[in-house]
């Protein structure tokens, strides 16, 4: 089991930057692909950017492509997400979360078998 905790939410400003944090405990962090979901109010959550145990590999929706880099730490059991140009309408709950390698729909929530609490970010206009 992974214990997960998102950090890095706040208000800014429209076409603003923000990088999220994730602080993994438990099993070894190594072993878990990792992923950021969102969910904005009254909207279905969200694929926002995946990477793979080593790091060689990242997916991101196409919605932040250009503007969001996730990367991690596998030292430190740390997953990021570096968001810039952010929009009003990217305001929503953040998620990290953990997938089995062995669960290949990168993109897909289903995949993922443990979830933060998230943290709220929001982009004024």
């Amino acid at each position: 089991q992974v214990h997960l905790v998102e950090s890095g939410g706040t208000l800014v400003q429209a076409g603003g930057s923000l990088r999220l944090s994730c602080a993994a405990s438990g099993r070894a962090f190594t072993a878990y692909a990792m992923g950021w979901f969102r969910q904005a109010p009254g909207k279905e959550r969200e694929f926002v950017a995946a990477i793979t145990t080593s790091g060689g590999v990242t997916y991101y929706a196409d919605s932040v492509k250009g503007r969001f880099t996730i990367s991690r730490d596998n030292a430190k059991n740390m997953v990021y997400l570096q968001m810039n140009s952010l929009k009003p309408e990217e305001t929503a709950v953040y998620y990290c979360a953990a997938r089995d390698p062995a669960m290949t729909a990168p993109t897909r929530g289903e995949s993922y078998g443990y979830w933060g609490q998230g943290t709220q970010v929001t982009v004024s206009s």
